[in-house]
């Protein structure tokens, strides 16, 4: 499976998301492509947020090298699944989307915690380390259950 993360400048969340989703991917011998984008053109090229380098690190995954990226359009036809931040990103990603079947496509992270909760995950880039780190571990989670749930449609 193919999965995208989309925040708004690609720095912070959807970096993390990305990293914490290919460590899974390895850990697992999950096949796909895991990546990340963003719709601020103002980072494109940059490395993520210190930040979110060092919680990353912390964690055992090195996102240093990540560099933002702008959300495109051939993200539907190379992405099985893209998954948003906030209603922000949702709503840009709709906006782009050719059809229903791109549509199908996008979803709230945090909808895998809580389905049909349409929760944002909060954008740690205005706050501290912590907020960072909270960040990380709800990310972790919905990551975790999107990996269980393909390893037990696997093993149908």
């Amino acid at each position: 499976m193919n999965v995208l993360f989309v925040c708004l400048g690609n720095i912070c969340r959807s970096p993390i998301a990305e990293g914490i989703l290919k460590k899974m991917f390895d850990e697992n011998a999950i096949d796909g492509i895991v990546e990340s984008a963003g719709f601020e053109s103002f980072h494109i090229n940059d490395r993520p947020d210190e930040r979110a380098i060092k919680v990353s690190a912390q964690h055992g995954i090195d996102i240093s090298q990540k560099r933002a990226r702008l959300f495109k359009e051939s993200d539907f036809d190379a992405f099985d699944k893209i998954f948003v931040m906030d209603l922000h990103n949702m709503n840009d990603v709709l906006q782009m989307a050719r059809s229903e079947k791109d549509k199908a496509k996008t979803d709230y992270l945090l909808n895998l915690i809580e389905p049909g909760s349409n929760k944002a995950v909060p954008d740690p880039y205005y706050n501290g380390i912590d907020a960072c780190e909270n960040t990380f571990r709800m990310m972790e989670k919905a990551c975790s259950i999107l990996v269980e749930g393909l390893k037990n449609n696997s093993k149908k």
